[in-house]
């Protein structure tokens, strides 16, 4: 999405001149040094929303309330941030399931809000105790589920490398289209010929039009299998989702290049 010849420093910038939040993968990876911390700081606007994910030592630890420790050292790495870091998510891995839902309230617990977690344990897609326990969990305390939607991804009969490796990654879960806080988050993972997603977004538009007539801020991130045409995606989004609501502020040009990085050097 970036001007050919744009260096890396500038990628989030130039981000930042589109869109309004990103979802902070790479810290899932690796913790930003403050160096960097500072640098995202200055590129940020401060309207802009950082969605922050915790480092895979906190996310994937054996025992979630153990690693609230490192919990809120993250946060205080993010500090410079300020406002724009919102919500933490906490991607949790396909074994955590309902045995340790007191684990995680607990983690809940001890964190600052705004909070949003992702769940993959198949028990948690099933409609039985397990997911109704969570949702009582997660709406009781204000703490928001992640809606992660994949159908557009595994609908494609692709060999594309690209395609495949995503397929390989992303859960193949039920949708569940949810807001227990007035911060939906949506993640949808889509198909890499953009009109192949329509059918799969049309249903979503409908959902955050209404959050949006809700009062609610929905964020809404969303992805192709190598992330090259994620912008046009999300510009697409857009675009459909301004016929269901006329008075949503236009999105500045963009302009698109060969690579995508939101976060890099």
């Amino acid at each position: 999405m970036y001007p050919t010849g744009t260096p890396a420093s500038d990628f989030l910038a130039s981000y930042c001149s589109v869109f309004n939040s990103v979802e902070g993968n790479t810290t899932l990876y690796a913790w930003p040094s403050e160096e960097k911390v500072r640098r995202w700081a200055s590129q940020m606007p401060e309207g802009f929303r950082f969605c922050a994910k915790f480092p895979r030592e906190i996310s994937q630890a054996s025992d979630l309330h153990a690693a609230l420790e490192q919990a809120h050292a993250f946060r205080q790495l993010l500090l410079p941030l300020g406002r724009r870091v919102t919500p933490f998510w906490l991607q949790l891995p396909a074994s955590v399931g309902p045995s340790r839902l007191s684990e995680l309230a607990a983690f809940i617990d001890g964190f600052v809000r705004p909070l949003a977690i992702e769940v993959r344990h198949p028990a948690f897609f099933d409609k039985g105790e397990g997911e109704r326990a969570l949702n009582r969990l997660l709406r009781d305390r204000g703490v928001e589920r992640i809606c992660i939607d994949t159908r557009a991804l595994f609908s494609c009969q692709s060999r594309d490398l690209a395609v495949l490796h995503a397929q390989s990654k992303k859960p193949r879960l039920p949708v569940r289209p949810v807001a227990f806080s007035d911060f939906p988050q949506l993640r949808f993972v889509g198909h890499p010929e953009l009109e192949a997603n329509d059918a799969f977004m049309a249903p979503w538009l409908d959902k955050v039009a209404g959050w949006i007539e809700a009062g609610k801020a929905p964020h809404v991130y969303l992805h192709t299998p190598d992330n090259h045409r994620a912008p046009e995606l999300a510009m697409r989004f857009h675009r459909l989702l301004s016929e269901r609501l006329p008075g949503l502020p236009a999105l500045p040009s963009l302009q698109v290049a060969p690579q995508l990085s939101l976060l890099a050097d």
